[in-house]
């Protein structure tokens, strides 16, 4: 059976929407399942009815994604993204293939095919998911030539040579579309693209360029996309389908971009027009909070603990009698009551996320959402700890739980180029996060158990790593002593 090429778009009578002679005027950072079934199913459905006729240039944020761009182009860059859930009540089931990558490269193999990106008159948009722990800044040399490993570098580093090439016209900004869930991430990464131009030496007038004629928008994303389905599903579509896909990739039918900024941007973007639920508005806070503190931050309370546990699947774990209880009661009585918003409002949507969990079509690969699982945590659930902290009341024990757990995840040491952990019951896992952080991490882990100190001493370290939360979380009363207790109580034989 051949993989998915352009022959099947032919097939399917889709070959005029799949065409590769559009202007690339969108430039893609960010190769992974998210934006592959969110922002590119977005562009495919507005190609589709002819509203958005630019299209897509993707590459990846780290070295490490230079695999998937090799499987992107193996297919002629195309990929198959099934709609499956439930829509009101009803279950659907729809097949795209998705079209709308006119390239896909390597920005650290072809350094000056991204420069000359960059400066093509015909782009106008940048759009990015390169996780929590990608709009961050870390100082980096600028050696001309050579490629910039940080994402917001990059940024720098290639708006200098747009504002070069245009003689800083103000009309040659691009507009950036930050999707990563960083509060205000817009400004998050505007402000890191103004420390690299500070740090390199770049022109005061570059750097006011950056503000004044380009745009970097703050958004909220919200959609579940598991990704691969299990083998099973997929061999089963392939079968029917008559072709194989490596990037095979699911999502729920449910989709929410929240974007801050002037409704009259929608006729440069225009996705609401082409019945998607994109939403321009003049506060983002009230969809980023109750998204990011329920829905990602119960992401991120069962992840350790399902792997951990031997669980794969949020579903199964939502299912789970004792994690499914415990990861609904964390979020309704411990994380709702620290927000800000109608208590009525935050439990009814508590209630929907839980259901979207429960969707029987989708699954959801706890592996896949532990990745950088340290800065998420940070972002998702370390408000919700700090509301108790601030007020001087002790953590509640579904948080403490959460983050034992996190921190027992993260019990790694170092196996070549990778970290591996290991499960209640022996078995090993791989850790993806970064590099810095894992190691941090493993050295503490590693010094216990050299050293044989107490699990009290061990947690106060591991919430000492400042690097790590922003803040010494071993000054918190209690807490250390709280995940000790936890770690013991696993230890004697109870599981999560």
């Amino acid at each position: 059976m051949n993989k998915l090429n352009r022959q099947q778009l032919t097939a399917a009578g889709a070959a005029e929407q799949g065409r590769t002679d559009a202007p690339i005027t969108v430039l893609q950072i960010g190769e992974g399942n998210f934006l592959r079934g969110f922002f590119d199913w977005m562009v495919h459905e507005s190609r589709k009815q002819g509203l958005f006729r630019g299209g897509v240039a993707v590459t990846q944020p780290r070295p490490s994604g230079k695999p998937k761009i090799e499987a992107l182009n193996g297919q002629d860059r195309l990929y198959t993204l099934v709609i499956r859930g439930l829509d009101n009540g009803e279950p659907v089931e729809r097949r795209e293939i998705v079209s709308v990558f006119a390239e896909a490269f390597d920005p650290y193999g072809e350094w000056q095919r991204m420069i000359e990106l960059a400066v093509s008159p015909d782009l106008r948009f940048v759009v990015s998911n390169t996780t929590e722990a990608g709009i961050v800044y870390r100082p980096e040399t600028l050696t001309e030539g050579e490629p910039i490993v940080s994402f917001p570098g990059k940024i720098a580093y290639l708006l200098y040579r747009r504002y070069l090439a245009f003689d800083g016209a103000s009309d040659r900004g691009l507009l950036f579309l930050p999707c990563e869930l960083v509060e205000r991430n817009g400004d998050a990464l505007r402000e890191s693209v103004l420390q690299y131009a500070a740090d390199w030496g770049l022109p005061e007038a570059f750097r006011e360029w950056v503000t004044t004629a380009n745009r970097f928008l703050n958004s909220l994303v919200d959609r579940i996309v598991a990704g691969y389905p299990d083998q099973e599903q997929a061999e089963a579509w392939f079968a029917e389908w008559g072709y194989r896909d490596d990037l095979l990739c699911v999502a729920e039918p449910y989709h929410l971009w929240a974007i801050e900024g002037e409704p009259e941007l929608g006729e440069q973007l225009p996705f609401a027009q082409a019945g998607l639920n994109v939403v321009w508005t003049d506060s983002l806070e009230p969809y980023r909070e109750r998204k990011v503190r329920i829905l990602n931050g119960a992401h991120t309370l069962m992840t350790p603990l399902g792997i951990l546990g031997g669980v794969e699947h949020v579903r199964e774990l939502m299912e789970h009698e004792t994690l499914g209880a415990f990861v609904r009661s964390t979020v309704r009585e411990e994380i709702v009551p620290t927000l800000p918003y109608p208590q009525e409002e935050m439990e009814a949507y508590a209630d929907e996320v839980f259901d979207r969990y429960l969707n029987p079509f989708v699954r959801h690969r706890l592996y896949d959402i532990a990745m950088n699982s340290v800065s998420k945590f940070k972002v998702r659930l370390l408000p919700s700890l700090e509301h108790y902290a601030r007020k001087g009341e002790r953590v509640p024990d579904g948080l403490a739980k959460g983050l034992a757990a996190l921190l027992r995840y993260y019990r790694v040491k170092k196996d070549g180029a990778e970290y591996r952990g290991t499960a209640f019951d022996g078995r090993a896992y791989t850790v993806r996060d970064d590099a810095e952080a894992l190691e941090k991490l493993a050295a503490v882990w590693d010094e216990a158990g050299r050293t044989g100190e107490s699990p009290e001493r061990t947690a106060g370290r591991l919430l000492a790593c400042e690097p790590l939360w922003g803040q010494d979380l071993s000054q918190w009363p209690g807490l250390a002593a709280q995940v000790a207790q936890i770690w013991a109580e696993w230890t004697k034989g109870e599981r999560a």
